[in-house]
């Protein structure tokens, strides 16, 4: 079973949460929501993001793909746990599937994962991608290594195409 792990917290971007929970399961993964508390929250539109697990108690080993929604509110947040970061930081050095876009690049500079890579990103945030040692592209998705980023939800559809042929072709050849 293919299963995916969406990290969320209060304030993320409905768009970025919606389009890939449903184009993961679409896909016939199993789509874990992880938050802080563990407990339903709220996007930055008023959707109500069903969550399943804590952070805390996520299992890198027990997943394949990692999504990463923004909303600049939410990132503000969600940065400052320590258990997001490693989780983030595991994910990258198990060279597992990183799906992240606009605002998500914050929690990948403060997991310490883009320096010497190119990253894409929501244009407020070219700065901090710059200055945290990557390289910043403006295009609908850029692909370095395990890591596909995107910097705006009017890039959903390509950035997920992305996503999933970096993901087969990493772990399932015969699709």
């Amino acid at each position: 079973m293919k299963r995916a792990l969406i990290l969320a917290g209060k304030f993320i971007q409905d768009h970025e949460f919606i389009y890939p929970y449903y184009r993961l399961q679409e896909e016939g993964f199993d789509v874990v929501v992880a938050s802080e508390d563990g407990q339903e929250t709220v996007g930055a539109l008023g959707t109500k993001i069903p969550v399943h697990i804590k952070v805390d108690d996520v299992r890198t080993e027990d997943y394949d793909f990692l999504v990463i929604p923004g909303g600049a509110k939410a990132m503000e947040y969600m940065r400052q746990n320590r258990k997001i970061l490693e989780t983030i930081n595991k994910w990258n050095q198990e060279k597992k599937i990183i799906a992240c876009i606009c605002h998500g690049g914050q929690l990948l500079i403060s997991a310490k994962v883009v320096k010497g890579r190119k990253v894409s990103g929501y244009y407020s945030i070219k700065d901090d991608i710059t200055n945290a040692g990557a390289n910043y592209i403006d295009a609908p998705f850029v692909t370095d290594g395990n890591l596909v980023t995107s910097p705006h939800y009017k890039h959903l559809g390509p950035w997920m195409k992305e996503c999933l042929r970096v993901y087969y072709e990493k772990n399932d050849k015969n699709h």
